[in-house]
């Protein structure tokens, strides 16, 4: 039965040393007992408490590393249902499909493709962290092969699927060996043939099936000593795999039952490829912690990973860019300066449009702890005060020779005490971002 966070208070230090970033020792109880914390978290814990509380005091969801160790990926840990409770950990892995009934060539083409999928967004770049090697030619050598081109090519961390335990062996004992792949018998196997498959490739299982063979089958390989697994609900409709991974979810977080406090791998197997998209695209917001999809077109792999960002960041903490200046081109004295705030979409879409006008200008983003324009000025964040100390901390008089500045025209109103503040002269902008093209060309002049 779990710990309370009572029980695990009586065997702290007591000492409040805040050394595990909270201000009590009791306050860390409860959050190791709701499965927000481990017991790692706390530096001076003995080891005859460590001991003693193990097992008991770990997260209801196990993290899972897969992959070489020079590019490893982590999953699960979870601690929450909502990602407003407080904030999803550790993003979904997305695994594109490869199958190994193709020839050599065309899946060094697939891995050159591979890493060519690269999106930047938001001052980030979005990519695939994933090969799903599908053995569907049935052949243990040509599956073996397939494993060898892309482990060369790429060395990402993958997914071997195949109905033959020989296959999935020959692969991670042979090309994948050391690489800690994650294998994923599609037939129905033994508890003890998996065991043993486990061991001799020193790989992660994925044990797919339904809730309760999945539960019967993990607890079986757990008393065997196999406890780095994922679990799936196998080749299911997205309804049933939607339904599998929320009550694999609550009944980890809930109830604690750990039999099914595994990260789960979803597939995205619908026959249309855009239907097939979006199925991974709610996998993702529904607690997948890797998808497997054929999402090889960049307009059905960015969604994908476009909803993966935007669920992964912490909802309590605003996206945001260092508070700076910003030369967007070859600027010189001559060059506008843009003001807009230090909220990452703010930043990000004045500077595509800037871009974009092929106009050199700067770009000040104003610390407004990552709020937008008009949320920043409605708080006071962004006010004349703070403008005028972001262009004095920048040195923009010595770097701009005609003392203009332009605000968004969200916030026109702060026009003329900015320019008493500041003593520049204030050009009021567009309101939306992708108005700056047309206004620098038409508005922008300097005697």
């Amino acid at each position: 039965m779990a710990l309370t966070g009572l029980d695990i208070y009586k065997r702290l230090p007591k000492t409040n040393c805040r050394e595990c970033g909270v201000p009590t020792c009791l306050a860390f109880a409860m959050r190791v007992a709701a499965g927000q914390a481990t017991m790692d978290g706390c530096p001076r814990l003995s080891d005859e408490a460590r001991a003693e509380l193990g097992e008991a005091s770990a997260p209801p969801q196990r993290l899972v590393k897969m992959g070489p160790e020079q590019n490893p990926i982590e999953v699960g840990q979870e601690t929450v249902l909502f990602r407003h409770d407080e904030k999803f950990h550790h993003p979904t892995a997305v695994a594109l499909r490869v199958s190994d009934a193709q020839d050599g060539n065309a899946i060094r083409e697939a891995c050159t493709a591979f890493k060519a999928l690269g999106f930047p967004r938001v001052g980030q770049v979005l990519t695939a962290q994933m090969i799903a090697l599908d053995n569907e030619s049935d052949s243990v050598e040509k599956f073996t092969a397939a494993a060898e081109i892309i482990a060369k090519e790429l060395a990402v961390p993958m997914v071997l699927m195949s109905r033959k335990l020989d296959s999935l062996a020959a692969a991670a004992t042979g090309p994948l060996t050391g690489a800690r792949p994650v294998l994923y018998c599609t037939a129905d196997a033994s508890v003890d043939d998996l065991a043993v498959l486990a061991e001799k490739a020193a790989a992660l299982l994925c044990v797919a099936g339904s809730l309760e063979s999945v539960a019967e089958r993990v607890e079986a390989l757990a008393a065997k000593g196999i406890k780095n697994v994922l679990i799936s609900p196998g080749d299911a409709p997205a309804s049933a795999t939607l339904e599998f991974m929320t009550r694999t979810r609550r009944a980890t977080l809930k109830k604690k039952f750990r039999p099914l406090g595994y990260p789960v791998l979803a597939v995205a197997a619908a026959q249309d490829a855009t239907a097939a998209a979006l199925d991974a695209c709610a996998y993702v917001c529904k607690y997948a912690a890797v998808v497997v999809c054929n999402a090889w077109e960049p307009y059905l792999l960015l969604p994908i990973l476009t909803t993966r960002q935007n669920i992964y960041t912490d909802p309590q903490k605003p996206v945001q860019v260092e508070a700076k200046v910003y030369d967007i081109g070859e600027v010189g004295p001559a060059s506008p300066l843009l003001v807009t705030t230090n909220f990452s979409l703010s930043y990000y879409a004045v500077e595509s449009e800037v871009e974009a006008s092929r106009i050199p200008c700067r770009i000040l983003a104003v610390d407004t702890e990552g709020t937008s324009v008009l949320t920043s000025w409605a708080s006071d964040k962004l006010n004349p005060k703070t403008i005028t100390a972001a262009l004095k901390a920048a040195g923009m008089e010595n770097e701009v020779k005609h003392r203009k500045l332009v605000i968004p025209g969200l916030v026109a109103v702060m026009a003329a005490p900015l320019a008493e503040e500041s003593g520049w002269e204030v050009l009021v902008g567009p309101k939306e971002a992708s108005g700056i093209g047309p206004f620098l060309k038409s508005e922008w002049k300097v005697a």
